[in-house]
Order: C-alpha cells, then sequence, then structure tokens
C-alpha cells in the first residue's frame, strides 16, 4: 500500500525562489493529507501533480508562513466544484483565529469546512488502518506536531504449516488469517497462532512544525520512518535558535537519534541560508546515528516513498 510525501515547502518565515514556505502532502492508498499550508500552497500542489483532493488539513501554528496559504486553496477549491467537507485541526484555542483566515474573503466556502481544536495526546483523525496524532511542541505560540501511524497489520500466513495440520485449501485459509479458529472434518480445531506469524508493524511519519527539541517528538511514534523536523538554522545560530523558540539541524538529529528514526528531512529553513544546505545536512550527518545519506535538506517538490519496515 503506498504511502508517499511530497514537501511542496521546505522555507522557513521567508521564502526564497527555490523554497515556498512550509507544507507537506501525504499520500496514503488514494487519500490525500495536508500538513500546514504557507503562502503558495496551492500553485505548489499544482506544480508538483499533488492534486486537490485532501480530507484533512492539520495546521500546527498560526504563524503567516504556515497558514497564509489556506484561503487561497479553498477558494481553488471552491472553483473546482469541490462538495465533499474538508476537516482543519489547528491548535487549541486558536479555533477563532482560524475561522476568520477561511472566511478572510468575505464569504464562506462553497463546501462544509469544519475546525477541529487539538491538544497533545489527541487523536484528531481515525481512519481505518491509522491515525493522525497530536503531539506537544515547543514554539513561541500555540502549537502542536502531528504523528501519521498506522496500525500493525496481520502476521505472515503460513500456508505450508496450515496444510500439514490438515486445513484444506479455500475459505479457511482467510478465516485464520482474519484471527477466527477453524474446524476440520475430523473434529480437529486449528487455531490461528499455529499458522499465523506476530503482527507486523506499520509505517510512521512524525512532523513537527516550527519547535525547539521537545520530548513530545520523541514519544508520539515509536521508532519512526521518517521525522520532519524543524531546522530553522545551522551551528553558527544556535543561540538565534532557542531564543526564537526553533531547531538547529544538529538538534533535529539528536531528537531523530533518541526517537529511533530511520530517515530525516530537515524542514524550514532561514533564508539566510539561501542557495547554501551543505551546513545543514553535514551537522546533522554528524549526529545523526543512522545512514548518513538519510539527513537530508529535501528539495520543494521532492518526493519520497515510505516502504514498510519489513520490506513487504
Amino acid at each position: 500500500m503506498p504511502l508517499r510525501v511530497t514537501f511542496l515547502g521546505t522555507a522557513g518565515a521567508i521564502p526564497t525562489t527555490a523554497r515556498n514556505p512550509s507544507s507537506v502532502f501525504v499520500a496514503r492508498e488514494g487519500e490525500g493529507l495536508l500538513f500546514d499550508a504557507g503562502e503558495g500552497t496551492q500553485r505548489q500542489m499544482m506544480r508538483f501533480g499533488t492534486g486537490f483532493s485532501i480530507s484533512n488539513l492539520f495546521v500546527t501554528h498560526l504563524h503567516g508562513d504556515h497558514v497564509l496559504g489556506i484561503p487561497g486553496l479553498l477558494q481553488t477549491m471552491a472553483f473546482n466544484d469541490r462538495d465533499a467537507p474538508l476537516a482543519i485541526h489547528t491548535p487549541r484555542g486558536t479555533r477563532t483565529q482560524l475561522k476568520s483566515l477561511v472566511n478572510a474573503l468575505g464569504n464562506r466556502p462553497s463546501f462544509p469546512v469544519r475546525i477541529n481544536e487539538v491538544g497533545g495526546g489527541d487523536v484528531p483523525y481515525r481512519a481505518e488502518e491509522y491515525q493522525v496524532r497530536a503531539f506537544d511542541t515547543d514554539h513561541d505560540t500555540r502549537s502542536v506536531g502531528y504523528a501519521l501511524v498506522e496500525d500493525d497489520r496481520k502476521g505472515r500466513f503460513d500456508r505450508e504449516c496450515a496444510e500439514e495440520l490438515g486445513v484444506p485449501v479455500g475459505p479457511k485459509f482467510s478465516r485464520l488469517h482474519k484471527g477466527e479458529a477453524v474446524e476440520l472434518e475430523d473434529g480437529t480445531v486449528v487455531d490461528p497462532d499455529q499458522v499465523v506469524g506476530d503482527p507486523r508493524p506499520g509505517r510512521s511519519i512524525v512532523y513537527t512544525g516550527d519547535t525547539r527539541p521537545a520530548q513530545a517528538t520523541i514519544e508520539v511514534a515509536e521508532e519512526p520512518d521518517l521525522l520532519i523536523h524543524d531546522a530553522t538554522f545551522a551551528d553558527d545560530r544556535a543561540d538565534r535558535a532557542t531564543d526564537t523558540a526553533h531547531s538547529t539541524a544538529r538538534q533535529a538529529a539528536e531528537i531523530a537519534n533518541r526517537a529511533g528514526a530511520d530517515r530525516l528531512a530537515l524542514m524550514h529553513l532561514s533564508s539566510r541560508y539561501a542557495g547554501h544546505t551543505a551546513d545543514h545536512e553535514e551537522q546533522a550527518r554528524e549526529a545523526f546515528a543512522g545512514d548518513p545519506a538519510d539527513a537530508f535538506v529535501p528539495d520543494d517538490g521532492q518526493g519520497l516513498e515510505i516502504p514498510y519496515p519489513d520490506g513487504e
């Protein structure tokens, strides 16, 4: 089942000619989720071919570089005759502000928009096989991060073992894999744990938005496949990162290590580093416990497939 991340905007507060303000698109089995919507997000979605069919928009905080794309995006959706509802999730205490932004053009969207306030520990969205969890971040305003965490998958079905136990090929295989015991013609009962392996982990993506290093980022998902973390500054501005409630690339790598993340994407780069990301990657890779190539600064438009941990 495909799980793909597209980095729509990777800049800090001030965009550059190469980087748009913050926005990340996640596609899972035909469903689209959007995390933040900086100015011009709808153009980035067109440019990089994600389409506009999103069911949920997850806002980390209400600084302009994370939300000013919302009015334009809603207008574009309306022009495309959208009638499906859209849920927008926003930090607790910011609903009124976000509602004003949604209605900034003087009229309500032509499709239902539901605004949902969330706090750390909440599960703002639950789908059939995964959930999106909110967690507390440490920024200079009301803020949260989000983690997409898939449910465990069924264990592998051992067909050869089932046949040796006398289970006939057919519907009883499926019942066993679903966790149901089956009775054979001779009265023997075969239990699922005789032919089905241990549950296999799903995949997970953690997106922090803007934040200082935070304990909740480490705890929200067990060994995430991808951590998308604030890395506004390099080591040369470490004091500035602390003062402005951001992180450095090295700090992001240290959080990734503590979380057990497989890959680290460095986001929200300050415009002072426009055209120069080598220091961010070098410093993150010095601290990152995994393969250095898996700590990187994504370009706008870069896509990333998230495989299952066991490769299947």
